[in-house]
């Protein structure tokens, strides 16, 4: 059977703000999904351990206040998230997140902050994946149509209901439910092998970030650089 009938796993944070190596996790969720429906499911709510912007709080509607009254503390919930991650490439199973490099560069730099494993350290050294991420790919298979490339948008031109943006356990399934509507609809992407598929998804993100760093500086951004790595930007510089 090919990889999009086999179970996958949707991986998606909700956090404090867009910057991965600034930004702390608030919400998690990996919801295991096989044909389509969820066969299983683990949810996470962290005190970030730094107050929640206003216009971050208005996206997915965690206050600073429920973060500290029902939150964990951040570093355990990294180290689940990490051990979940894991466990699910030992298993043998992809990990599905929409636009892969934020989250799981967020989670790597979260780690590091709190001096846990990192996710290839868990892996025994080697790196991770299979990752699969319909918002490279989608990008690579259908390049040229226009309009918005977020996840809200993405699942109205793949047909995937999306009725709860910016919670973690629906937007890890709408994520899922996408990228199984892209194999559907390329066969090319259906036929590759997860590990195969992650290999070109690592050449389709660096040629996008190429072709959109060349736009930026003609443009007149003279010194735009737009980071060609995915699916996991190795955190140089981490904020305390």
């Amino acid at each position: 059977m090919a990889w999009y009938g086999e179970e996958l796993a949707g991986f998606d944070l909700e956090t404090t703000g867009t910057d991965p190596l600034e930004a702390r996790i608030v919400t998690a969720s990996i919801v295991g999904v096989h044909g389509g429906e969820v066969v299983r499911q683990r949810d996470w709510l962290a005190d970030p351990g730094i107050r929640i912007p206003a216009q971050a709080s208005a996206i997915h509607g965690i206050s600073n206040e429920r973060a500290a009254a029902e939150g964990r503390p951040v570093r355990e919930v990294a180290d689940e998230i990490a051990d979940t991650l894991t466990g699910c490439w030992r298993r043998g199973v992809p990990v599905v997140a929409y636009n892969a490099s934020f989250d799981l560069t967020l989670l790597a730099a979260e780690l590091r902050r709190h001096g846990l494993p990192s996710l290839e350290e868990r892996l025994g050294g080697t790196g991770i994946g299979p990752v699969i991420d319909p918002y490279t790919i989608d990008r690579a298979v259908d390049r040229y149509r226009r309009g918005k490339r977020t996840l809200e948008a993405v699942c109205g031109e793949y047909g995937v209901e999306l009725t709860a943006a910016h919670q973690a356990a629906a937007d890890a399934l709408a994520a899922v439910r996408v990228a199984i509507a892209i194999a559907e609809r390329h066969p090319s992407v259906a036929a590759l092998d997860p590990a195969v598929l992650h290999e070109r998804q690592i050449g389709w993100y660096r040629a996008w970030a190429e072709d959109f760093q060349s736009f930026l500086r003609r443009k007149g951004d003279a010194e735009a650089v737009v980071d060609p790595v995915w699916p996991l930007r190795e955190p140089t510089r981490v904020a305390g």
